[in-house]
């Protein structure tokens, strides 16, 4: 499995941030469990805040990232290019589990208790299987206030 948390913070009157992540398997071999199971339980940041960013996996050959990008400029807007936002994952290219293999059983799962009273950003990424890609990505620009 491959997992990235990536996280670009910057202040001033030219703040600027940009991200790049690439996670690419390829030819990989990877087995097809009959149970796959991804939880998030019990008190797991309950009450917390700030920035929580989460990969789960139950399986493999998975590919998961969360990416987040804040500015907080001194001058207006500023338009941000596709490059700098760019993330890839991908898990594809890889061989398959033999035919005639049971489906068993994948789920993932974020329990009532969990999260509970949590402030702030959240990124998850659940995963129950193999051979899955999943991502988020957040970009935030923020004007000073004089």
């Amino acid at each position: 499995n491959l997992q990235s948390n990536l996280r670009g913070l910057a202040n001033g009157g030219d703040a600027a941030v940009a991200l790049q992540l690439r996670q690419q398997r390829a030819s990989d071999r990877h087995d097809a469990p009959l149970q796959a199971r991804a939880v998030l339980g019990g008190d797991a940041l309950r009450g917390a805040s700030g920035i929580a960013s989460i990969n789960q996996a139950s399986g493999s050959g998975n590919a998961e990232f969360n990416a987040l990008a804040a500015t907080l400029a001194d001058r207006g807007i500023r338009e941000t290019s596709d490059e700098s936002l760019a993330a890839f994952a991908s898990a594809g290219g890889q061989a398959r589990a033999a035919s005639g293999t049971p489906a068993g059983t994948r789920d993932v799962a974020v329990e009532s208790t969990a999260l509970r009273g949590f402030e702030g950003v959240l990124q998850l990424n659940q995963i129950a299987g193999s051979g899955n890609a999943t991502g988020n990505q957040l970009s935030l620009s923020v004007q000073a206030v004089p």
